[in-house]
């Protein structure tokens, strides 16, 4: 990001019609890209040009269960790479990037790319898309090697969510953006996920975070992250006594689109207030988004790549639909004022003896899956 900062500023004083970056450790680029990143602006009018390509199914986590379906929630345009990594950026953007005001150290890091995304769409630019293939970089498994980038991404996405508020409250649906180049189908490379990983760190995060989920989220949704980490206990529990082979891959561990949807929207809310910062905030939504990786890899454990997409897809209409309940609370002012703590569904039944796990087909599995929708 601040690397960036420095190339605009080149940029600009150079006068350029037309910039390029691109990720530096893409093992995929072909000269032909430069051409398919500027010629939309030089050719097309438009102002932002973002990558369309294929990844592994289980690669970019980050951009599917965040970044793409809150931006096209919010913003109602189906950018499927918010934050790529690869753009096309016009010499009015280059000038309009310089004139803002917030550039702060999560945007000069990890964050700079869903806020040029979002500064080219609050600004007015014309956004398309260009298809440039699979790209073969260097993929991370999600739990192991998380860093920086979740905290700084997702800090910065859910900062410029209370800025352009008056933007986003009066869109409704989404649309496609235009997209360019031919369709291109090649296998990204291999990536394989520690399910296993995922869902120990989400049962360790109801225990380590829980009292933070308390404050963040909405009582009918803890009792459903209640519910499913204890599902991930037992689930776990069973992986490590089976006496026949099992990977966590086949466990019944099913956290659903509405309830991340949800939770994503809750934690929007208390992001206006000052009731907690940032980085606690993060910290305590990291293992929520282990428990949703993990339930999408279990699910898409049989499929291609291309057969993975519609969870995808699926998953950014669950955003779109839950949007409306989101504008209503914050027209109301939530997350204004601090949630006051209550003792979770789990310690009173741990109270009163009785046991919070549930079994792999049990009703209480079901129910923690969908979440209500309060």
């Amino acid at each position: 990001g601040a690397a960036l900062r420095t190339i605009f500023q080149i940029a600009d004083a150079l006068g350029v019609e037309a910039l390029v970056v691109v990720d530096s450790d893409l093992r995929s680029i072909v000269p032909e890209w430069i051409e398919l990143l500027a010629g939309p602006i030089l050719k097309g009018g438009f102002g932002y040009v973002t990558p369309l390509y294929q990844h592994n199914k289980y690669d970019g986590t980050i951009t599917n269960t965040v970044t793409y379906p809150l931006t096209r929630a919010l913003y109602g345009l189906r950018i499927r790479q918010p934050i790529g990594g690869d753009f096309g950026v016009s010499g009015d953007l280059v000038k309009h990037y310089l004139e803002q005001d917030d550039w702060t150290p999560d945007i000069s890091k990890f964050g700079i790319d869903i806020w040029m995304t979002i500064k080219a769409i609050s600004g007015g630019f014309a956004v398309c898309q260009t298809r440039l293939g699979a790209k073969i970089h260097d993929p991370k498994d999600p739990g192991a090697d998380l860093g920086p980038m979740f905290s700084q991404v997702v800090s910065t996405m859910l900062r410029l969510t209370v800025e352009h508020a008056e933007h986003w409250l009066k869109v409704r649906g989404s649309h496609a953006v235009p997209a360019y180049g031919f369709e291109r189908y090649a296998d990204p490379p291999p990536l394989d996920v520690d399910v296993t990983r995922l869902l120990a760190a989400f049962a360790r995060g109801r225990v380590a975070v829980g009292d933070a989920w308390e404050l963040l989220v909405t009582p009918a949704r803890m009792d459903s992250l209640d519910l499913l980490a204890a599902e991930a206990a037992v689930a776990l529990d069973e992986i490590t006594r089976s006496d026949t082979p099992t990977t966590a891959e086949d466990a019944d561990f099913h956290f659903s689109d509405d309830l991340w949807a949800r939770i994503i929207y809750d934690f929007a809310l208390v992001a206006r207030g000052d009731s907690m910062d940032m980085d606690h905030m993060i910290a305590a939504l990291v293992p929520i988004y282990f428990g949703r990786v993990a339930s999408l890899v279990i699910e898409a454990r049989d499929m291609t790549t291309q057969q993975a997409e519609p969870l995808v897809e699926r998953q950014a209409r669950a955003f779109e639909q839950a949007k409306s309940g989101f504008v209503e609370r914050w027209k109301a002012g939530d997350g204004l004022k601090a949630r006051k703590p209550r003792r979770r569904a789990a310690d009173k039944k741990a109270k009163s003896g009785k046991s919070t796990k549930s079994g792999k087909s049990g009703k209480s599995g079901k129910s923690a899956s969908r979440g209500k929708k309060a």
